[in-house]
């Protein structure tokens, strides 16, 4: 108990609890298993129940920290994009888009099911009945396509 709690006044309270509920529980106890076993199992939930209902200390975001003689602010920083970053991506995705749109057929399906439907290249293959190498060659050209494409768009 000790080892786990670190406090030795925690630690004889939470073995006399343990010894009390093991005494309680005194006729659930099977013969066939060892009595000390079965004896630290009690404990050793006890102290992890313990444990698990000791108070995390928290501090408000809203009030400074007192430390030594000095008062610290906590600057949470804000990871939300701004509305001209929300923009950029919408323009890319709308670009990416058009780009997947004026693939020839063939590449822009293997696309669309890879991609957009999160296939797999066999169930690619299986949809499409087309051999597993096929497909990953065509998704290979329509990715090289599309790269040349963006490359210039995006940069």
């Amino acid at each position: 108990m000790l080892k786990m709690v670190r406090n030795k006044q925690e630690a004889e309270d939470l073995t006399q609890e343990a010894f009390m509920k093991a005494f309680s529980s005194l006729a659930t106890f099977n013969d066939e298993f060892a009595f000390s076993t079965w004896l630290m199992k009690i404990a050793s939930n006890n102290c992890i129940d313990f444990l698990r209902k000791r108070k995390l200390k928290v501090y408000s975001i809203h009030e400074p920290l007192q430390y030594k003689d000095e008062k610290i602010e906590i600057d949470i920083p804000d990871h939300e994009p701004t509305p001209e970053r929300n923009l950029i991506q919408s323009e890319r995705s709308r670009i990416i888009e058009d780009a997947i749109n004026e693939l020839p057929q063939r590449y822009r399906y293997v696309i669309i099911l890879r991609h957009k439907e999160e296939k797999s290249y066999e169930e690619i293959a299986e949809i499409m009945n087309l051999p597993l190498g096929t497909v990953k060659a065509q998704i290979f050209r329509a990715r090289e396509i599309l790269n040349k494409r963006l490359k210039n768009l995006l940069n």
